[in-house]
């Protein structure tokens, strides 16, 4: 049986392009390509969390937020809408719900009370990267507002996720 896969190595790379969806080759540098990096280096923290073992209610909200990064980056690349207001609502009531939970904020949080804690901090930092990214982007390229409206409550939902995590 003869089978076709696709080759992880395809050196179409080594000159410092990269493919875009349709085929459109741009720069590595290129501004698109910086944003879904970010968020693909978010997902990748954010799977360290869950290799700590945080709660159920973490996890299952961590696992969500990977997938949705993955429609994320596709809306980025592409003319589809992906990200929905009610995405940007889920999150919303999921910060309300832990936040409730939580006692009042009265200084400046320093990370690194446990290794979840921080590494919350260090996914939250990214997804503060990929937001400003995605500024730059919108500059040039009419993207979707629920594309940074998701990012911005996202790093909020991360620093109260980072507090909980840190009791």
């Amino acid at each position: 049986m003869e089978t076709h896969e696709k080759r992880i190595t395809q050196r179409t790379g080594d000159t410092g392009t990269t493919s875009l969806h349709g085929g459109v080759r741009v720069d590595k540098d290129h501004i698109t390509v910086e944003v879904c990096g970010n968020i693909d280096e978010l997902s990748a923290s954010l799977g360290i969390v869950r290799t700590e073992g945080p709660s159920l209610q973490l996890e299952n909200i961590i696992l969500r937020i990977q997938q949705e990064l993955i429609s994320f980056c596709a809306e980025v690349v592409s003319d589809s809408t992906n990200i929905l207001p009610e995405h940007i609502r889920q999150i919303e009531s999921e910060i309300e719900h832990i936040e409730s939970e939580l006692p009042t904020l009265t200084e400046f949080v320093i990370p690194g009370v446990n290794r979840s804690s921080a590494m919350l901090h260090l996914a939250r930092t990214i997804c503060r990267r990929a937001e400003r990214s995605l500024t730059t982007l919108c500059r040039t390229d009419k993207k979707s507002p629920n594309l940074a409206a998701y990012l911005n409550r996202l790093g909020s939902l991360l620093f109260v996720m980072a507090r909980k995590a840190a009791l």
